[in-house]
């Protein structure tokens, strides 16, 4: 009897728990299929669902968003906004809604997540140098000025996340790259690199997290230094590559943030020309050129390294084209909208995203057919950023 009794009372207990399981209990949403759209002219983002082509939400105040660039907490859950105007704001993607927001300077392009997700660190142009934040309470841990030999500020470009509690920087004014250890964010450890090349503009990790590759406004050539050497230094590499032809005027800095790494080449937008290089990753030797319609923007590896999209310059900004890694050749030319301003591939690489500022709105094309999916109706839409970032080295 007494057995029976218990049941009984388990069965009273746990019946209002069945009942709100058979009458259809609010599922658990994940975090892999998100993203944002930056809306420059708002200050405002755009949460997005890249399995379902969705729209979800709006997060509005973020400030001045005219260059502005994401990356993600580990898990997914969190978007660290990086705004022009100096601001950073988590927002939280599930709450639809910001958690944290700090003004850390005045004239801001960008940041990065250490790769245990635990630091989070912002570029500044003004003043010049790097912030390091708390990642859960964007609590400032360190601020480090990027300083000239006559000892001014310098601009910090190409910030980017290493293997353990480290970030690599450049001083676009200072001819200079700095490699910051945080394993103690109360005492970091800078390795400067100077003489590394005219004006650094922006830079890349590879994929391995190896190399820091970054390019050269002030000359032709890139700078890289290899991290995986005891006594890591900066050699210069493809010096000169427009020797002996008159550059043509550059309408908008190229980006290297794209990580066009595929297979054994590195794929590069070529300064003042309407070329694309192409590198081996092995020798860091010029292997090839591939001809483009205009001077490229963004040059972005498929996730398979397959293709690599380039997008361009005015006055060709209404243009994407498609590279064939096999063939290293333009196989496709697209016009999806007017002024293309940046585009993302989904996860594993199936759909490509893309910003058509002019048209206000999102475009989402296969990548095998380049056939429209989705059209999404988003305020002058930017930058676009996936939460599969999230999970690699460099974004």
């Amino acid at each position: 009897m007494r057995r029976r009794h218990a049941l009984g009372a388990a069965a009273t207990l746990l019946a209002p728990w069945l009942g709100g399981c058979a009458t259809g209990a609010a599922a658990p949403v994940g975090t892999g299929d998100l993203g944002v759209v930056i809306q420059r002219a708002r200050g405002a983002v755009s949460i997005v669902n890249t399995s379902s082509r969705a729209l979800l939400a709006e997060v509005r105040g973020l400030g001045d968003l005219s260059h502005a660039s994401v990356v993600f907490s580990r898990d997914g859950g969190s978007a660290f906004v990086f705004g022009r105007d100096g601001a950073l704001t988590r927002v939280n993607l599930l709450a639809r809604r910001i958690d944290a927001r700090v003004m850390q300077a005045g004239n801001s392009i960008g940041g990065a997540i250490s790769a245990d997700g635990t630091l989070v660190a912002a570029q500044n142009y003004t003043p010049g140098g790097i912030k390091v934040f708390d990642a859960r309470t964007l609590a400032l841990l360190a601020d480090l000025p990027a300083l000239t030999a006559e000892g001014k500020r310098s601009r910090v470009v190409g910030l980017v996340d290493l293997p353990g509690r480290r970030f690599a920087y450049s001083l676009f004014d200072a001819d200079a790259i700095c490699i910051a250890d945080f394993s103690d964010p109360a005492a970091p450890r800078v390795t400067r690199h100077d003489a590394i090349g005219r004006q650094p503009y922006d830079a890349l990790v590879t994929p391995d997290g190896r190399h820091y590759i970054a390019g050269l406004f002030g000359e032709d050539g890139l700078a890289l230094i290899d991290l995986w050497q005891r006594e890591p230094r900066a050699r210069r590499i493809l010096a000169g590559y427009g020797r002996g032809e008159q550059p043509l005027p550059v309408y908008k800095m190229p980006h290297l943030r794209g990580w066009a790494v595929a297979g054994h080449h590195a794929y590069l937008p070529a300064i003042g020309r309407h070329e694309v290089l192409v590198v081996d990753t092995q020798s860091w030797q010029e292997v090839g050129r591939v001809a483009v319609a205009g001077q490229p923007v963004f040059v972005i590896a498929r996730p398979d390294g397959r293709q690599v999209w380039v997008s361009f310059a005015l006055p060709d900004y209404h243009r994407v084209q498609v590279i064939d890694t096999l063939e290293q050749r333009v196989v496709r030319t697209l016009e999806p909208g007017r002024a293309i301003l940046h585009l993302e591939f989904t996860p594993r690489g199936e759909a490509v995203w893309l910003s058509a500022r002019d048209d206000h709105r999102v475009v989402v094309l296969d990548t095998q057919h380049f056939e429209t999916l989705a059209s999404l109706p988003v305020d002058s839409p930017s930058g676009i950023f996936f939460t599969a970032r999230a999970a690699r080295v460099g974004f």
